[in-house]
């Protein structure tokens, strides 16, 4: 019996958290017909506190993810958080769909949807509420959850910019 060297028997993790969320078959209608082709929408992160969305439209669904997975790669950008929460409430909207963001206890979990859960885990939320509102599209929650995500304010840099001590401004669960 060959010893195995430590590293071999590690399994080696990806360095992003990929979810699929949505692939759909689109159509272009052309002089001869339609010609069909399949839009595919990816989130990545890597699960401490970056995250990007990317889609990819090819003939194939594998070309599809191969490039929904490139460009949410490259759209990742940081998220602020706090803890395992964010720091503070946010409501946002993006076309017809509206998000509320609402940091939540330790332990509590992430409550939410679909579209808006593949986001939060991907950026490495850990709890969170959530409610979604207006249009379903899930494309559209995506965007709006992201804008959300990237619109929340740093504790520290808001209590220097408005003069108070960090001990004011701070969220009480941290």
């Amino acid at each position: 019996m060959a010893r195995r060297n430590n590293r071999d028997q590690k399994r080696e993790e990806p360095e992003f958290d990929e979810r699929i969320v949505d692939i759909n078959r689109v159509a272009k209608v052309v002089k001869g017909g339609r010609r069909f082709a399949f839009r595919v929408v990816m989130v990545a992160g890597d699960n401490r506190g970056r995250v990007g969305v990317g889609i990819g439209k090819a003939n194939s669904v594998v070309d599809g993810i191969r490039k929904a997975s490139e460009r949410a790669k490259a759209d990742m950008k940081p998220v602020t958080m706090v803890g395992g929460t964010i720091p503070h409430e946010s409501t946002t909207r993006y076309s017809g769909a509206e998000v509320f963001l609402k940091p939540a206890t330790p332990g509590t979990g992430v409550i939410a949807g679909g579209a808006v859960r593949a986001v939060l885990e991907c950026a490495g939320v850990k709890d969170i509420l959530t409610k979604s509102k207006g249009s379903q599209n899930k494309l559209n929650v995506i965007q709006a959850t992201i804008k959300g995500l990237r619109e929340l304010k740093n504790p520290r840099e808001e209590a220097e910019r408005r003069g108070k001590a960090f001990e004011d401004v701070k969220p009480i669960w941290s």
